[in-house]
C-alpha cells in the first residue's frame, strides 16, 4: 500500500469515528431531555391533581357550610312557626248574649230549670265554674251548688265551635220551685272567685214568653252535657 493511499484512508477513518461520536452525544442529549420532560409532566401532573383536589375540598366545605346554615334557617323557623301556632290556639272566654244563653222549665219529680250555652262562634271557647244568674235584678246571684263564691272547686270546660254547655237549677221541692220570674241577668264567671269575664247579659221571660219559677235554689256548675249537668244538680236519671 502506497503512504498516499494510506492516509487516504486514516482520514475516512478519523471523519466516521467523529460522525459516530456526534450520534452517541445527540442521542444522550435527547434522552436526558424526555427524562426532564417526563418529570416536569409527571409534576404538573400532580400539582393539577392537588389543586384539583383542593378545589373539591373547597367546595365540598362551602355545600356543607350552606347545609348547615339552611339547616338552621329551617330550625329557626320552625321555632317561629310552632310559637305562632301555640299563639293561634290561645282559647278565649266564653261571653253570654240574650241568644247564646236559653232556660227552660222542666216539671216533674225532678223538676228544674235548665241552662244551655251555646257557642255560635267558629272558635272554641272557655267556661268557668258556674253562671252567676240575679233573678229579677237580685242584687246578689244565685248561690253555687258545688261550693261557694270563696270556695270553688276549679272547674273549667271548653266549649267547641258551635258546641254547648248546660248547667242546672233544682226545683223539686216547693221552696226551691219558689214563684215565676221576670228576668235575669248573666254573667260568666272568671278562673278566680268573684270574677267574671263578661256580662251581664239580661233575658226578659216575659218578653220570650217563658215561665220560669226559681226559689231558694242554687245553680250546678257547668257541664259539656245535660245529663251531667242533671247528675250534679241531683235530678239526673
Amino acid at each position: 500500500m502506497t503512504a498516499r493511499r494510506s492516509r487516504h484512508r486514516s482520514a475516512a477513518c478519523a471523519a466516521l469515528a467523529l460522525g459516530l461520536a456526534g450520534s452517541l452525544a445527540l442521542t444522550g442529549c435527547n434522552s436526558h431531555s424526555s427524562k426532564k420532560s417526563k418529570k416536569s409532566s409527571s409534576k404538573s401532573s400532580s400539582s393539577s391533581s392537588k389543586t384539583s383536589k383542593t378545589s373539591k375540598t373547597s367546595k365540598t366545605s362551602r355545600i356543607s357550610q350552606s347545609s348547615k346554615s339552611k339547616k338552621r334557617k329551617i330550625i329557626g323557623g320552625g321555632a317561629a312557626a310552632a310559637g305562632a301556632g301555640a299563639a293561634s290556639r290561645r282559647v278565649p272566654d266564653c261571653y253570654p248574649s240574650t241568644y247564646k244563653v236559653t232556660f227552660s222549665q222542666q216539671t216533674g219529680p225532678k223538676s228544674h230549670v235548665a241552662v244551655k250555652f251555646k257557642n255560635s262562634t267558629s272558635r272554641d271557647c272557655k267556661l268557668y265554674n258556674a253562671p252567676l244568674l240575679r233573678f229579677n235584678n237580685a242584687k246578689d246571684p244565685l248561690p253555687l251548688l258545688q261550693g261557694t263564691p270563696g270556695h270553688l272547686d276549679g272547674t273549667r270546660i271548653t266549649v267547641p265551635a258551635h258546641g254547648y254547655a248546660y248547667a242546672v237549677i233544682p226545683t223539686n221541692t216547693a221552696a226551691t220551685k219558689g214563684t215565676a220570674q221576670k228576668s235575669v241577668a248573666i254573667d260568666f264567671m272568671g278562673i278566680s272567685a268573684g270574677s267574671a269575664t263578661h256580662g251581664p247579659a239580661t233575658v226578659n221571660f216575659a218578653e220570650k214568653r217563658l215561665h220560669i219559677s226559681v226559689g231558694k235554689s242554687k245553680v250546678t256548675n257547668w257541664s259539656s252535657s245535660m245529663h251531667g249537668a242533671q247528675l250534679a244538680g241531683g235530678v239526673g236519671k
